[in-house]
Order: C-alpha cells, then structure tokens, then sequence
C-alpha cells in the first residue's frame, strides 16, 4: 500500500518506518525541516528501541519524509498522528489536528495518483491521535470533507485507529500488538483498507481486531490507559500503608498479581507514573465527563494518588538529611526507561521539591539530560551516575535504568550515603542508609 502519515513525532515515525518494514511504501509529512532530513538521513528522530534500525533500513526506499502535503495525494490512506496536547482546564487541545486535517483535505482537493491504493479515488483517513468521543465525527471529518470537497461514504472515508504503544517498547508493541481497533462509520472501504494494511500483523500474530464505531474507538484508547493508570495508583496507595506497616509491597504484589483476575502487569510500585499518554488522557477523561456535568471520583483519585508520590520520596529524605544548601543527586531524568522523553516525569516535581527545599541537584540520566536541561538550565547534570553521587548527601532513584542496579562502590563517594529508592532497582549493601518508597 501506498501509506502519508501526518506527524513524525513518537507514535507516527514509529507507525511509520514499521508499517515500511512490512512492505507498504510510507510517506511522513512534518513541518519540522530538522526532522524531516533526520528520517531522509536514515536516523531516527526521537529514542525509542528498535527504531534506528528500521529508519536506516527504509529510507530512501520504502520510507521518505517531507514538510509537504501534497504527498497525501499519492496515496491512498493517510494517518493523522499529531498531537493533542493539554489546554489548562485537562482538555485537549485540537489546534495541530484540525490543522493537519485541513491541509490533508486541501491537498486531497487537489487531486492524486490513481495507483495510490484505493479505487474511484476513495481517500481513507485515519485517525491515529488521541482524541476524546465525538471528535472524528463531529469536528475532523467535517473539516477534511469541507477542504477536500469529497463526500463521506463516497469518495472520503474517515476511521478511527487509535495507538497502544509504550515509549521504550514501540516498535514490538506495533508489531506483536495485544489488539487492534478499527473504529469505522460501517464504511466497508475502509474495513478493507485497514485490513489490508494490517495483514501481515494480523496473519502472523493471529492478533485479535476489535471492529467497532468511532467513538467506541476513540473512547477505548481512553479506558485502556484510565485503566492501567488505576491500576498503578491502586498499588501505590496499597504500597504507602504497607510502608507504614514495615511491609514489603513487592511481595504483596507478587501474590497479588498470581490472581488471573488482577494479573501480575502494572503492579511495581513506587514514584508514580508520566509521560505523554497517562496524565494528558487521564485529564482529558476527566474533563470530559465534567462537561458532561459528571463528576468522576474514582478517577480524580488516581490522579491525585499520582501526584502524591513524588513527595513522599522527598519526605523519606527528609527523615534522614536536611538538603538545604546541601548536593543531592537524582537519578533518572526520563519518565521511564527506554526513552528520553521527560514529559510528565516524576523527577520534575522530584526536582522542584529539592529546589523548594534549597538543596543543590545534581542529576544523570542515560539519554534524557539535555531534554531536562530545557525545562531547569539551574541544575548541574552529570555525565554518570557516579559523578552525580560523588559528595551528595543524598540520592533519590526516579527512573528504573538497567545501570542502577549495578552501583555498589560508587556510593562510597557520597559525603552521606542516604539513597531513597523509588523504583525497587538499587541493591543494599553495608555502609549505605537505604529507604524503598514502599518498602523497608
């Protein structure tokens, strides 16, 4: 197939150069030039697993990118995965998505290439951002229709295939997926052309696709994550009173998770969750129920149970040192491991805190500093872990890196060998003042 993809951010460089490695001809559209000639050049343009290698694999070949739109016209199903981010009320902000929908529909407008992938220049497009119940309908669709002067059902189709991809595990999440959903208006055209993009996954994995309307669609990318995020809050609430008890919660969720009801995935808990899919979509949930007049209590919780966390981290610090004028390390910077996106890490309110308390950060991360240097130019960000420990008072563990379970001796630098764990990843050892988030 002939495949445009609008945006090149996370999910769409990643949908695109795995939807190359699975034979279709993709094209990504993105108005950032540096990007662009990154995915031309053969690199990635974002951290993400498994990812440079078919980015240099495709391109020039069965991946290419530009800033122009008219690219769309070539093909003949297009993916809208730009992003929604938050307007300060928790709901989303659509101004990228509408204006990716216009420019799709006036390029449309245009005219294209009759090989492109689709008969009687049928155009399907599909929505792969996040968005709330209604808005394909009710807003995008009526723009691209409007730009294109194409008629729904007739020579436009417009669906619904939202993205479960994890930052640090991308490109397996897209190619052994748990399911895929096809939200569609009963369009029998765009079934097919989804069905056809999505065939080689399908046949090899045997993965189950979930037929259903658009706002079914939208909505269940929004209780998948409205889900999980409960699930991570639960067992932290539950890890906090088993802290007060001096009970392991680990092994509480070890024995906990062997109930098939309940499962064993999501229950490590610690200093919460971030990054770009949780927080914006559990807040866009929530102000979308309020503008329906509905308030939802149980997921106000799971949010505020999240924004408890870090603090507790510094308050098991507090117990040990007074930081004020003193150097505390932070390790972790990234809001998991895997990727350098900081967006919503924990380490931001970790970091505002030690600031607040007067203590000078020093903080490492493998890949992610210099996106964290953008948000606090103030701090001093180390080249390693060790350089980071060496004379702290204190070390706070953010992010689970692989590398920090192996420290040992690089604590014998600290002036107060203090390490508050939020990610159960760092070892005890003698000669070191231990605290787990939720456990002893």
């Amino acid at each position: 197939m002939k495949i445009s993809i609008v945006g090149s951010g996370y999910v769409g460089t990643t949908v695109a150069a795995c939807l190359a490695d699975l034979g279709h001809d993709v094209t990504t559209i993105d108005v950032d030039g540096s990007v662009v000639d990154a995915i031309n050049d053969g690199e990635a343009p974002i951290h993400e697993p498994g990812l440079d290698p078919l980015v240099s694999a495709w391109a020039g070949k069965r991946l290419r990118a530009t800033t122009d739109y008219d690219a769309v016209r070539d093909t003949g199903l297009t993916m809208l995965a730009l992003p929604t981010p938050s307007n300060d009320d928790g709901s989303i902000d659509l101004d990228a998505m509408e204006a990716g929908a216009r420019s799709v529909g006036e390029a449309l407008a245009r005219g294209g290439d009759s090989d492109a992938g689709a008969s009687d220049d049928y155009h399907l497009v599909v929505v792969k951002s996040t968005v709330v119940p209604g808005t394909t309908e009710d807003v995008l669709e009526p723009i691209i229709a409007d730009a294109s002067d194409r008629t729904p059902g007739e020579d436009l189709g417009v669906a619904v295939n939202p993205e479960f991809q994890r930052e640090g595990s991308a490109v397996d999440d897209f190619m052994e997926p748990d399911k895929i959903v096809l939200g569609t208006d009963g369009d029998s055209r765009a079934l097919d052309l989804l069905a056809e993009c999505y065939e080689p996954i399908v046949v090899d994995w045997d993965v189950p696709v979930v037929e259903t309307g658009r706002r079914e669609a939208e909505m269940i990318k929004y209780a998948n994550n409205a889900f999980l995020a409960a699930k991570v809050s639960l067992i932290n609430d539950i890890g906090n009173v088993c802290k007060e008890y001096g009970v392991d919660a680990y092994e509480v969720a070890e024995a906990v998770g062997l109930d098939h009801r309940i499962g064993e995935a999501f229950l490590r808990s610690g200093v919460g969750w971030g990054g770009s899919c949780f927080p914006k979509d559990l807040d866009a949930l929530i102000a979308a129920a309020e503008a329906e007049d509905y308030e939802p209590p149980v997921l106000r919780a799971v949010r505020d149970l999240n924004d408890l966390q870090p603090e507790r981290l510094l308050s098991l610090l507090d117990d040990h040192v007074d930081v004020a004028g003193e150097r505390v390390a932070v390790l972790g910077l990234a809001f998991k491991p895997g990727t350098d996106d900081v967006r919503n890490s924990r380490a931001i309110p970790v970091i505002e805190g030690l600031q607040e308390r007067g203590a000078a950060v020093v903080a490492y991360d493998p890949v992610a500093s210099e996106p964290m240097r953008e948000r606090f130019p103030d701090v001093t960000y180390a080249d390693s872990a060790d350089a980071a420990l060496d004379g702290a008072v204190g070390a706070l563990v953010v992010t689970d890196w692989d590398e920090f379970a192996t420290l040992d001796d690089e604590f014998d630098a600290m002036a107060r060998p203090v390490v508050v764990d939020g990610r159960r990843i760092v070892s005890r050892r003698d000669g070191l003042t231990y605290e787990g988030l939720t456990w002893e």
